[in-house]
Formats: structure tokens, C-alpha cells, sequence
């Protein structure tokens, strides 16, 4: 049997469960028998992404044992804008010589 864990986190919540699989399961079914697509069901499954300890991977992966199946949120803000948008900030934020 395979022990495999998903993962999916909000900035409010953490969903986590832990599972054990035959060999040769899938991404796919570690998600259908975790429960998350239950638990939240406005994840897109199909184009949603998808991650083994942070390496993306696609929905008929192979799992390997002890593998940490993570259901990634899109961002709301790219690195880029976020530096950006910081260093707008520190600039206002400064006092004037």
C-alpha cells in the first residue's frame, strides 16, 4: 500500500488527509478518495494546479510512497505586482529630509 497525504490550504483553513492506496494509484485518485473535492467543491479538479512536495505534476501522475499530493490556489497577485506595490509603499511611507 502506498501512504500518501493531500493537501489543500486556505488563508483561514487546512484541509489534510492522510491515505493509504494501492500501487499504482493516480493523483486523480488520491483526490477523489481524500475527500477535498467534497469539502470545497469549487475546486476545478481538471485545471486546477496540482503539486508532489511543490514539483507540479498533472492528474494521472503515479504516486510513490509517502508522497504529498497539494491542490495549489491561483494567485491573486503576481510576484512582480507585489514587489512592486511594496515598494510603493515604502516610498509613500517615508518622511521627507
Amino acid at each position: 500500500m502506498l501512504n500518501v497525504t493531500v493537501v489543500y490550504a486556505l488563508p483561514q483553513e487546512l484541509f489534510q488527509e492522510a491515505l493509504e492506496l494501492r500501487p499504482g494509484s493516480r493523483v486523480r485518485d488520491a483526490l477523489a478518495q481524500s475527500g477535498v473535492l467534497e469539502a470545497f467543491p469549487d475546486i476545478e479538479v481538471e485545471s486546477a494546479p496540482l503539486g508532489i512536495f511543490s514539483r507540479r505534476v498533472e492528474l494521472d501522475t503515479a504516486l510513490a510512497d509517502g508522497d504529498r499530493v497539494e491542490i495549489y490556489r491561483p494567485l491573486k497577485l503576481s510576484p512582480t505586482d507585489a514587489r512592486r506595490l511594496r515598494a510603493e509603499r515604502k516610498r509613500v511611507s517615508r518622511p521627507k529630509a
